[in-house]
């Protein structure tokens, strides 16, 4: 008997991107032939939403898709771009609006963006504030003028910057406005890992927390770790017995500070 499964085993894949966030979510592509920066829309699980294509489509196996993928309904019409444009306009009046209502009823919180569904049907509001915040009134004002569905959301610092975007201390874009899915623990340990200077002003990104990328080359350096002297160790050098101060594990040299005081820099090699 024929699996029925055989005849398809696989099916075509796009992802898609939505208010240029870094995560990227696969949909099918519907029998649609979508490139690079192509402009859809997709069906998802609060109706219908506007996206960019960040991924062109691929042949997936099905084995490999953990959960079913909602379908990418078309591209872009000139009236759909309308409704975009007509969106972004009332998100504007609404941040405007929001931000007077904040201030007026003094609500210990700062609002970051707000997002209308492509229908119009529903609005998001993202803020940040120290703890929990009593928006009960707020929300009553704001769905009262628009007479649509409210949603206030609260999100952390790191989320802030993903949405308003910037630039890093490296110069570049950030890389959670750019390309990062998801946001990986990040410790400080991970810094001194790398030897680097425990500066907050310099290991800190623009949201006030840890960098992102001091996880980029973590496992890299603890693998290298596992095959270097560690810091404390009594070695054997050309000038003299010493004890290892600092490791640089990049340049693989040893900072090693000698019984009479002196430090000198050893290459690690003098060690095995």
């Amino acid at each position: 008997m024929t699996n029925p499964r055989q005849n398809n085993t696989s099916i075509f894949v796009t992802g898609i991107k939505f208010k240029n966030s870094g995560k990227i979510y696969d949909f099918k592509s519907n029998g649609l032939h979508l490139r690079v920066g192509d402009r859809c829309i997709v069906e998802t699980d609060r109706g219908l939403e506007f996206g960019i294509v960040a991924i062109a489509r691929k042949k997936v196996p099905v084995d490999l898709i953990q959960r079913p993928l909602k379908s990418v309904v078309r591209k872009a019409t000139e009236d759909d771009m309308r409704q975009v444009d007509k969106n972004e306009i009332l998100e504007r009046e609404a941040f405007a609006m929001c931000q007077n209502r904040i201030q007026e009823r003094e609500i210990p919180m700062k609002l970051v963006r707000v997002e209308f569904s492509f229908d119009a049907q529903k609005a998001t509001f993202y803020f940040t504030a120290d703890g929990r915040v009593d928006f009960r009134e707020l929300v009553k004002d704001l769905a009262h003028h628009f007479k649509i569905k409210i949603e206030m959301k609260q999100i952390g610092l790191r989320d802030e910057a993903k949405i308003l975007g910037g630039c890093g201390p490296c110069g570049r874009n950030l890389c959670c406005t750019c390309f990062l899915k998801d946001f990986e623990p990040v410790s400080i340990k991970m810094a001194k890992d790398q030897n680097l200077a425990l500066n907050p002003v310099k290991i800190s990104g623009v949201c006030g927390r840890l960098m992102c990328c001091l996880t980029y080359e973590h496992e890299t350096y603890k693998d290298l770790q596992k095959k270097l002297p560690k810091t404390g160790n009594i070695v054997d050098t050309k000038d003299g017995k010493g004890r290892i101060i600092q490791v640089n594990i990049l340049q693989k040299t040893a900072l090693v500070e000698l019984e009479d005081g002196k430090k000198i820099n050893v290459d690690l090699k003098e060690f095995s």
